[in-house]
């Protein structure tokens, strides 16, 4: 997936974690992910050692600091019941990974079209409503 997103147009810092435990490390800049910045998009695969994606969807969904931030979830699992419950955990979309590595890239290439060409992100940090506000 690094690789791929290497080779797309625009620039984007890529930064990846090995498992859940360390994807919440970093979402919460701590231990040596003190210095990073928040991300403006994550892609997610469901099949993580520690934590699994499942998991870590749903804490980053119900963490009001995270919740703003765009979740893709990547993953080869084709499972109905997988799709059902990322979107009951509010990811914002659902992606099969193709077996193909130019396929792979295809889809890469078409997220990172979409994502960083025509959507528009919410600012770091999302500013918290005032009790004012509707």
């Amino acid at each position: 997936m690094t690789q791929a997103l290497k080779e797309t147009t625009n620039r984007v810092e890529v930064h990846s974690v090995s498992d859940g435990v360390e994807a919440l490390a970093f979402l919460r800049q701590e231990g040596a992910h003190a210095e990073v910045s928040r991300p403006d998009l994550i892609l997610l695969d469901l099949n993580m050692p520690r934590k699994d994606g499942r998991e870590l969807l749903a804490e980053i969904k119900n963490d009001a600091e995270f919740a703003s931030i765009p979740v893709i979830v990547l993953t080869s699992s084709r499972a109905e019941q997988d799709i059902a419950i990322a979107y009951r955990y509010h990811a914002n979309c659902y992606v099969v990974k193709p077996a193909d590595f130019k396929r792979f890239r295809e889809v890469i290439r078409s997220i990172e079209s979409f994502w960083f060409t025509n959507v528009a992100f919410p600012p770091n940090p999302v500013p918290k409503p005032s009790p004012h506000s509707r």
